[in-house]
């Protein structure tokens, strides 16, 4: 309901920022812009589960092909054909669009708006940048034997591991009202205690320890330092993966903590949430004032989550009580050596 409700204004909204925004995109900024202005300050980022799919499968498709198309590319030539509405998005509208690409035509021919292509491309070049391309997958056999793989495709995880069951709803900008009345900027994902939150991208813990308002969390910052992850009201008493630690490396699809009900609370450990679940958070970051001034750019990622839940995964008990770890992880070309 919360989704119908405000999406009408959202796209008006979406169609007058977007021009606007766009005139501050690399190769379009005013010469009379001071500098340091010229980046990104919304996204409007209301791609639909099924449109996410196809894309990445015409991505997949093409890679090995004469024409790459990406995509983010193909994305973002839908959007700035129709001002961001993804609203009466079809498959077959993306293919049509890839068969183009194929056949000779440019992504800005197809664009018609190079402005707002470009805008869009840079956005969400931001929000989907490191959930596709190269990596290496690593399993973990029964016996602690190691298989490696290059592979090209999805290299992003669902926030919880496979085979743990958990419901959730498009409530992003929800009222909270817990230290004063605000709005919600992440997905909650309601599931039992102790469910292994997992890395849904490789790079660095930048946050770990507690917060008043989301508890014990753990905030991971990607490679290319544009997208914050975000995983609050972890588990009381044991919260994190053993080892887990600021400054560390983590892979795609590492346990890094558990499901919990923490928070709420000035004091440490203590479950101040009535109802256990994963708050999962993606800040999109294109200046160092946006980190934790007044301009901060939250992502609804109800659809995207849904995306990400065709890629789970897989744990098993580890050696010490409690503890889970992951059977299979994704290293990223830029990983550290």
């Amino acid at each position: 309901m919360l989704r119908a409700q405000r999406r009408p204004a959202l796209r008006l909204l979406c169609l007058c920022c977007c021009l606007l925004l766009a005139s501050c995109a690399p190769g379009s900024t005013s010469p009379d812009a001071p500098a340091g202005q010229d980046y990104i300050r919304w996204i409007d980022f209301d791609i639909p589960e099924p449109a996410l799919t196809r894309a990445l499968q015409l991505d997949v498709e093409s890679v090995n092909g004469d024409c790459h198309v990406g995509w983010v590319e193909l994305l973002a030539i839908y959007a700035a054909r129709h001002g961001g509405s993804f609203r009466d998005c079809r498959p077959d509208d993306l293919q049509k669009l890839y068969d183009a690409r194929l056949s000779g035509k440019t992504a800005a021919e197809l664009a018609s708006n190079t402005r707002l292509y470009d805008y869009y491309t840079e956005a969400y070049g931001a929000v989907l940048g490191g959930m596709v391309g190269y990596y290496t997958e690593i399993r973990t056999g029964e016996d602690g034997s190691l298989t490696t793989a290059a592979r090209y495709g999805l290299r992003a995880f669902s926030p919880l591991a496979a085979g743990y069951h958990y419901t959730d709803y498009d409530d992003f900008g929800a009222v909270r009202s817990y230290g004063y009345r605000r709005n919600h900027l992440g997905h909650d994902l309601l599931g039992s205690v102790g469910t292994p939150v997992v890395a849904v991208e490789s790079g660095y813990v930048e946050h770990l320890g507690w917060n008043q308002y989301g508890g014990w969390r753990v905030g991971i910052r990607s490679l290319d330092g544009k997208r914050y992850y975000y995983y609050a009201h972890l588990r009381k008493n044991t919260p994190y993966a053993d080892g887990l630690e600021e400054g560390q490396y983590v892979c795609a699809g590492e346990v890094i903590g558990y499901l919990g009900m923490t928070g709420y609370s000035i004091r440490e450990n203590v479950n101040g949430i009535n109802t256990p679940h994963l708050h999962f958070g993606l800040q999109i970051i294109f200046d160092a004032s946006q980190i934790d001034g007044w301009n901060q750019i939250w992502i609804d990622l109800y659809d995207l989550t849904r995306f990400l839940a065709r890629n789970r995964a897989p744990t098993r008990p580890g050696a010490s009580p409690g503890k889970r770890v992951s059977t299979v992880c994704y290293l990223y070309p830029e990983q550290p050596d």
